[in-house]
């Protein structure tokens, strides 16, 4: 059975550009290189089906089955995240989970945006190795930040 790469390939380039992906976010939360991941894109004929795609199809959030389906015609099959309507931490966007999974948490704040209740939320995370040194610089350079940050949420009658 010949299986159809370019299906799959135009699924994951869709998947990924729905959920706010670059290639290179997707290439470094699937841990392979930009290369597979385009060549996966592209629809390139393989003989075999790559390691590579598993871990691509896996930080998609996709099914474990909807690769082998789409491969095999099933134009049908389930393959995106739901993203919309949901509160839950693990509907965010996956490059938004993948960095909130990474390195210590520094610090957090939300900022209102406007009187009808939109919000800003900031997540302050360091390097998962980083030294006591290291995190101290950090925490500096968010102390400053973050002043920056307070300024933007302040409402012009708050002046």
């Amino acid at each position: 059975m010949a299986y159809d790469w370019i299906a799959l390939g135009r699924e994951i380039r869709n998947s990924r550009i729905a959920q706010g992906m670059t290639q290179g976010d997707l290439a470094a939360a699937a841990g392979v290189s930009r290369a597979s991941l385009q060549n996966l894109e592209r629809g390139a004929v393989r003989t075999r089906v790559p390691t590579s795609l598993r871990a691509v199809t896996d930080a998609l959030g996709w099914a474990s089955t909807a690769a082998s389906s789409i491969l095999q015609g099933d134009s049908g099959a389930p393959v995106a995240p739901h993203l919309a309507g949901s509160d839950s931490a693990s509907d965010l966007p996956l490059r938004v989970q993948q960095e909130l999974q990474d390195g210590p948490l520094l610090d957090a704040m939300v900022i209102d945006l406007s009187n009808s209740g939109a919000r800003m939320v900031v997540v302050v995370k360091g390097k998962t190795d980083a030294t006591p040194a290291e995190l101290r610089r950090d925490l500096l350079a968010w102390v400053k930040a973050q002043q920056v940050l307070d300024e933007l949420g302040a409402s012009p009658s708050d002046d």
